[in-house]
C-alpha cells in the first residue's frame, strides 16, 4: 500500500496523505457498479479508521466535497477519513443529484449505494464500518435525513446540514437514531419553514416539525429541549430524556445556506461524547 499526498483544494493550500488502494483523493475516484466515490485518509492511519461520509448538494460532486478545505482539514486532523460519494447526473444539468423523493428523478437505490460505498471503503481503505457518520449538505442533508429515518442503524450517526424532510413529512421513522442537525438561521435556499418549488408541485419541509418526528422516534418524554448552549458560534438545543442509545441535537448558526467553517469540529465533539460501540 502506497502513501500518496493529495491536495484537498489549491485555494486552501491543504495537503492530506491517503493510504491508497488504486483510487482516492480528488483525482482518482473509486469505481463501483452502483457509482463512484472519493476518499481521503488521515496521515499515519493505522488500524480501522473512523470516517465521515459526506453527501454533496445539488449539482455537486464527490471531488467537489474535497475542495472544502476547512472540513477536510478538521476531519483529517482528528483522525477521520472523508468519504465523498457522487450523485447521478441529470440530463441538461451539471453535477450530481440524490433521489430520495417520489417526485424526484431516481435511477438507483441510494441506500444500497451508500452501503456499497461503506463496505468498499472498509475493504479497500481500512475504514471502520461501525464508525461511519453519514452527513450531507442541502439536498445531501435531506438524503441523510431520509436514510436516518428508514434505517437508523445503518450508520453510527447522522449529521444533516441545511437539509431535512420534504412535504408530506414522514408519519414516523423506523426507530431511535443519533442525529445532529445543523441549519442557518437566515437560510433562504432551504428555509427552516421550507418553501415551494417547481411552481408549488413540491414543497420543502419544516425543520421544526422534523424535530418533532425525531423526538417521537427517540421516545423523548417532553417537547422542549433538555439542554441549551449559546456560548459560542452555534446555538445548541439537546434532548436527553429519550430512549437509551439515541441522541438528538438541533444546532443553529447565524448565517445562510452553507456549511459553517467550524461545523466538522462541532459535530465530532458531539459524536465523540456519545457512548461508542
Amino acid at each position: 500500500m502506497r502513501i500518496l499526498s493529495w491536495l484537498a483544494g489549491a485555494a486552501f493550500g491543504l495537503a492530506a496523505s491517503s493510504a491508497m488502494a488504486a483510487c482516492g483523493g480528488m483525482q482518482v475516484a473509486c469505481q463501483l457498479p452502483s457509482g463512484q466515490y472519493h476518499i481521503l485518509l488521515p496521515d499515519g492511519a493505522a488500524g480501522p479508521v473512523p470516517a465521515v461520509m459526506f453527501l454533496h448538494g445539488a449539482g455537486g460532486t464527490g471531488a467537489g466535497v474535497m475542495r472544502n478545505g476547512a472540513m477536510c482539514e478538521s476531519l483529517l486532523a482528528r483522525g477521520y477519513a472523508l468519504i465523498a460519494p457522487s450523485g447521478l447526473s441529470r440530463t441538461g444539468r451539471n453535477g450530481g443529484f440524490w433521489a430520495f423523493h417520489a417526485q424526484l428523478p431516481g435511477r438507483r437505490d441510494e441506500a444500497a449505494f451508500f452501503r456499497d460505498v461503506a463496505a468498499d471503503s472498509a475493504d479497500r481503505h481500512g475504514v471502520d464500518r461501525d464508525r461511519i457518520i453519514l452527513a450531507g449538505f442541502s439536498i445531501g442533508g435531506s438524503t441523510v435525513s431520509y436514510q436516518a429515518c428508514a434505517a437508523p442503524d445503518a450508520f453510527a450517526a447522522y449529521a444533516p446540514v441545511a437539509g431535512s424532510f420534504w412535504r408530506p413529512h414522514p408519519d414516523s421513522c423506523a426507530g431511535p437514531v443519533r442525529l445532529f442537525h445543523t441549519h442557518g438561521w437566515t437560510d433562504g435556499t432551504v428555509p427552516l419553514e421550507g418553501r415551494p418549488l417547481r411552481n408549488g408541485t413540491i414543497y420543502q419541509g419544516d425543520v421544526f416539525h422534523a424535530m418533532s418526528i425525531w423526538r417521537d422516534a427517540n421516545g423523548c418524554d417532553r417537547l422542549r429541549a433538555d439542554g441549551f448552549d449559546m456560548s459560542q458560534e452555534f446555538w445548541h438545543r439537546r434532548w436527553d430524556n429519550c430512549v437509551e442509545g439515541s441522541a438528538l441535537e438541533f444546532v443553529l448558526f447565524p448565517g445562510g445556506h452553507r456549511v459553517p467553517q467550524s461545523w466538522a469540529d462541532a459535530m465530532l465533539d458531539w459524536f465523540e461524547a456519545l457512548p461508542q460501540p
